[in-house]
């Protein structure tokens, strides 16, 4: 049996899009690894707790092809250390949208559709 989607908005997997996250005492610059209307699943390089709220500038084209830079607050939902070869190289992160304006919703629902169709 397989398990029904329990996403309200589509994903994409997208290595492309950079972000600058701040969580008081830590930022860094990354990319995501994907994206939805209502997160993110990112790589950073130190351990943030679960429920940890967050800053993000995420850089989104729009369909001008300009690049908009949007302010997001988010909630890590989900962390885990990826380890290779015994040593920790970076933790992946899924980070939940928190009070997301319905402009910047809109701005990424633009930007998955134009990717096709989300996973």
């Amino acid at each position: 049996m397989v398990a029904a989607e329990r996403r309200t908005f589509p994903r994409v997997r997208d290595e492309g899009l950079a972000l600058k996250l701040n969580s008081g005492d830590f930022d860094t610059v990354t990319h995501t690894l994907d994206i939805s209307a209502s997160g993110i699943y990112c790589k950073i390089d130190k351990e943030i707790p679960i429920m940890s709220k967050v800053r993000l500038k995420l850089m989104v084209p729009d369909p001008s092809k300009s690049v908009r830079e949007l302010d997001v607050d988010g909630v890590v939902v989900r962390e885990h250390p990826v380890i290779i070869d015994g040593v920790i190289r970076h933790y992946d992160a899924a980070i939940f949208f928190d009070n997301l304006s319905v402009k910047n919703r809109e701005m990424i629902q633009a930007y998955i559709a134009s990717k096709g169709k989300g996973e």
